[in-house]
C-alpha cells in the first residue's frame, strides 16, 4: 500500500558533487551541490541549481563558469563540510586540504582530488523559486589517469567509489548488477 505525501524533491540517489568557482585564487570557492545533472548529450550540457543566498551564487553569476568535481567515499567529509560552511568565512580549499588545479578551458579551478572534473560555461540562468538553475555547456572534461583502463581506454569511474546523496545521507555505490542493454542482449 502507498501513502500520499506532499509534493517534494524525492528523486534519489543524486551525485554529491563539489562545484568549484572563481576566476582568481582570492575568489576561489567550493559549494556542495546535489541538484545537478545532464540536460543534453549533443551538445553536451548540464546544470546545477543554487540558492541565491549562497555565497557561491554571486561568484557563479559574475564569472559564468564553474567546474563540477565528482566526489568519492574518501572525499565524503570534505563534501559535507563544504556544504555546511560558507566561503564567506572559510577558505574551503585550505580547510579541507583540497588542491585547486588549473582547468584547461575555464578560469574556475578544478579539484585535483576529484576523479572527474567537468568544466562548464553558463549558457542561461533560470530563476525557479528556492533555487536558480545554471544551465551550462560542458566545454571540457578532465579524467584522472588512475581511473582509466589502459587496455580498453575506457573510464572506470565506478572504481573511484563515487559518493551519492540520498535524502539527507551520503552513500557509496553497491555492487554492479548489469550494464546498459543487458536485459535485451541475445544469449549465445
Amino acid at each position: 500500500m502507498k501513502q500520499d505525501w506532499k509534493p517534494g524533491t524525492m528523486i534519489y540517489p543524486l551525485p554529491a558533487v563539489l562545484v568549484s568557482c572563481g576566476s582568481t585564487p582570492e575568489e576561489y570557492n567550493i559549494v556542495t551541490i546535489a541538484w545537478t545533472g545532464t540536460i543534453c548529450t549533443n551538445p553536451p550540457m548540464c546544470y546545477i541549481s543554487v540558492r541565491p543566498e549562497r555565497y557561491s551564487y554571486e561568484i557563479l553569476k559574475r564569472n559564468m563558469e564553474f567546474v563540477i568535481n565528482l566526489t568519492t567515499k574518501d572525499m565524503a567529509r570534505a563534501t559535507d563540510w563544504c556544504g555546511v560552511r560558507s566561503g564567506k568565512n572559510y577558505n574551503k580549499f585550505e580547510e579541507m586540504h583540497l588542491t585547486p588545479g588549473k582547468s584547461t578551458v575555464v578560469n574556475a579551478p578544478l579539484i585535483e582530488e576529484s576523479p572527474l572534473c567537468i568544466e562548464c560555461r553558463v549558457k542561461e540562468i533560470m530563476s525557479l523559486g528556492s533555487h536558480d538553475m545554471f544551465i551550462a555547456d560542458v566545454v571540457n572534461v578532465r579524467a584522472d589517469d588512475r581511473n582509466l583502463n589502459t587496455e580498453t581506454g575506457k573510464l572506470e569511474l565506478a572504481e573511484a567509489n563515487p559518493l551519492v546523496y540520498v535524502h539527507g545521507g551520503y552513500y557509496e555505490l553497491g555492487e554492479k548488477i548489469g550494464k546498459f542493454g543487458w536485459s535485451v542482449e541475445k544469449k549465445r
